[in-house]
């Protein structure tokens, strides 16, 4: 993991719109073992393809770690304490907390680490982080995989929006005037990373809930 200032609170190496990018501050081997754990926490809650509110798959499969994992389905968009099997979300590793503890500048510790698979055809629309009730609290992206390109935009739905390329080991934050921005994933470029075993993008989302 890379800190060579040993600040606990880094300056990023860019900024869009007031999101804050670390990029490649996960090196290979932090990525590798970041991997690892995500694979137990898959084994113990596997991905699943949620519905929308309209009742269209997702193209992203997902699943959680952490008190409370992000469901949807008819009923709409929400926080749930369980899988969809009816067993606890997995612990959130530590690899992960490290990560919000060094660059999230928060004052409470996540309580969902909601983890996000991207095909090769995968995307995420535009969309507000607006289910959680403490928007003190910062949102804390980690990308790892194939590169996704990420679209960040206003506080209302439509305008111009920025685009950047996320890479395997970069680190969001969306905090303070930044943190109810709309953002999404326009699309991925498979093979733009050896990771992975095969073509795909892993997110992490680490966020407070309550």
């Amino acid at each position: 993991m890379s800190n060579p200032t040993g600040n606990p609170w880094p300056e990023p190496t860019a900024t869009l719109r007031g999101v804050r990018l670390h990029a490649g501050w996960l090196d290979r081997p932090a990525q590798e073992a970041l991997v690892a754990d995500l694979r137990a926490v898959i084994a113990a809650a596997p991905l699943f393809s949620p519905m929308t509110a309209w009742g269209r798959p997702m193209s992203v499969r997902m699943t959680s770690a952490g008190r409370f994992g992000w469901y949807s389905d008819r009923r709409g968009y929400r926080y749930v304490d369980r899988h969809p099997s009816g067993l606890p979300w997995p612990p959130i590793p530590e690899s992960a907390l490290a990560i919000w503890r060094a660059l999230g500048g928060a004052t409470r510790e996540p309580e969902c680490c909601l983890l996000n698979w991207y095909g090769p055809e995968a995307r995420m629309g535009l969309h507000q982080d607006r289910d959680e009730a403490d928007f003190a609290q910062p949102v804390l992206s980690v990308s790892l995989g194939d590169d996704g390109l990420f679209r960040i935009g206003g506080h209302n739905r439509g305008g111009p929006s920025d685009r950047v390329w996320l890479r395997s080991g970069d680190v969001l934050v969306m905090g303070g005037g930044a943190r109810l921005l709309f953002h999404g994933i326009d699309r991925i470029a498979p093979g733009t990373s050896t990771l992975l075993p095969a073509p795909g993008r892993i997110n992490l989302t680490l966020r407070v809930v309550t």
